[in-house]
């Protein structure tokens, strides 16, 4: 009668994704008494890692990501010549650095990259009609981003706000400029949704 074994009475796997066949082959490598051999072998387990396991970002992440993994399942006991600086115990404990998050701008995102830089080069004119009628353009290209990402209407004192705030408080648009009617944008958008169902209805009867 043939014995049988089963996974529970087997060594865990230091990575489970890789499967049992994947740690055997660390277990061989880490066996090879010549070095050549074993850079060659340690070459080839990366590399199958690499189409067992999908990989996301760089190259050069992947590598790196890849090694770090094949010295974990090794025990960090293996000799081989590595392409990159030599996984050890120790760097993988070490905490990630922190995450650089976006400053306030971030949640004024929906206005887009085109409004800061308009602002910027508002923010370089000088007094007078010009810069004026830049911050009113500038302000009603807001309002409509803003109609865009919210439903409903917006009051033009937020606008007035959020302008003052994305440009430092460099650029104030006096109450009394009448900006452009939340009702005309909103009508406009469904002049062009409309437009865009048409044209969709059109291209599946052909």
């Amino acid at each position: 009668m043939v014995e049988m074994t089963y996974n529970s009475s087997r060594d865990d796997l230091a990575i489970p994704e890789y499967g049992r066949t994947i740690h055997q082959m660390v277990s061989h490598l880490k066996s090879m008494t010549e070095k050549e051999e074993r850079n060659k072998c340690a070459s080839a387990i990366v590399s199958i890692m690499g189409s067992v396991v999908p990989q996301e970002g760089t190259k050069e992440e992947n590598e790196k990501k890849l090694w770090g993994q094949l010295y974990l399942m090794a025990n960090y006991e293996l000799e081989v010549d590595c392409p990159i600086d030599k996984p050890t115990r120790e760097s993988r404990d070490e905490a990630p650095e922190r995450l650089t998050y976006p400053g306030a701008m971030s949640r004024l995102g929906h206005y887009g990259s085109l409004t800061r830089e308009l602002i910027e080069k508002a923010k370089g004119y000088e007094a007078g009609e010009e810069r004026e009628a830049l911050i009113l353009s500038i302000a009603n290209l807001m309002k409509r981003h803003f109609l865009t990402w919210n439903i409903g209407t917006v009051e033009n004192a937020l606008i007035r706000e959020q302008l003052k705030e994305m440009s430092d408080g460099q650029l104030i648009l006096a109450e009394e400029v009448e900006m452009v009617s939340s009702a005309e944008i909103l009508k406009s958008k469904r002049k062009t949704s409309d437009a865009l169902d048409r044209w969709r209805g059109k291209k599946k009867k052909r």
